[in-house]
């Protein structure tokens, strides 16, 4: 089995390539935001471990976390975020090695906007997405709604590309069309992908 890392910022389209790896190549795919949203539901060790460490108001009436609420205290409070990322990212990382242990596809994708560069030894190669800062803008404006504004606070809050090149042994060029991306797939998948 493979076991490979994609990663890039937001509205990069890594789900795109996602899509591609999992209806070509028979991917098993794994996204660590879904990870994380599922221990962050009730009863979960996420949620339990957010509720002791914040001791305050980002529930909703159900008990479950209010994820507008949340962001709202992470987006305002970066200390408090670093340490909601100290609680969480561990436990995501966790269960991804346990994904990889019971995984029977023959590649495993893991999905991450932010990869935890002590978990290397997880993967067999990181792939990173990249899209220039203005179609990043206009694809979160057409598919999610947000302003430039708000989608230029989101990238600036993200690793930079050189950041990002800097831990990828390869680089998926996501500004063209479909078949560009397939044919880099394609490239990379019958291993002759070159060390960047």
């Amino acid at each position: 089995m493979k076991v490979i890392g994609i990663t890039g910022g937001v509205g990069a389209g890594k789900s795109r390539i996602l899509d591609i790896l999992k209806d070509e190549y028979n991917a098993e795919i794994v996204q660590t935001d879904l990870v994380a949203r599922k221990l962050m539901e009730k009863g979960n060790s996420g949620y339990n471990a957010l509720v002791k460490a914040l001791q305050r108001d980002f529930l909703d009436e159900d008990g479950q976390i209010d994820r507008v609420k949340l962001a709202a205290i992470l987006f305002q409070e970066p200390d408090v975020k670093k340490m909601v990322d100290a609680l969480i990212h561990p436990m995501v990382w966790e269960a991804v090695e346990e994904r990889k242990k019971t995984c029977t596809a023959p590649l495993l994708v893991v999905e991450s906007a932010i990869m935890d560069q002590e978990k290397d030894d997880i993967f067999d190669e990181i792939w990173y997405v990249y899209t220039s800062e203005a179609n990043r803008i206009k694809r979160l404006a057409e598919n999610r709604g947000y302003s430039a504004k708000r989608s230029r606070a989101m990238i600036a809050s993200q690793p930079t590309e050189e950041e990002f090149k800097r831990i990828s042994q390869q680089v998926i060029d996501n500004n063209g069309s479909v078949e560009d991306v397939r044919s880099r797939l394609r490239f990379l998948m019958e291993g002759r992908g070159q060390e960047q």
